[in-house]
């Protein structure tokens, strides 16, 4: 499934995905730019709650938890890792 684009609330933990898009508004956007979501930057699925939400992420070399309704705008292509 390497290569597929996906919004990052579907990934699974371990996933890597290099951003493609973001689709957020307003100052979370601004906000989310700000702590490397960028296009083009590589992320790292660290770990989901037991309850699925939030979802902890790893870019730029920093751990952010993004709640299902922010991750789901934000989409990448998929490079690798996952528990498949």
């Amino acid at each position: 499934m390497a290569g597929a684009l996906i919004p990052l609330s579907e990934a699974v933990n371990g996933s890597k995905l290099v951003i493609s898009g973001i689709e957020v508004q307003g100052v979370l956007r601004r906000r989310l730019l700000d702590l490397g979501f960028v296009v083009g930057n590589a992320v790292e699925v660290l770990r989901r709650s037991p309850l699925g939400d939030p979802t902890a992420f790893r870019v730029s070399n920093t751990t952010i938890a993004l709640r299902r309704e922010e991750s789901q705008l934000i989409y990448g292509t998929l490079i690798g890792g996952g528990d498949e």
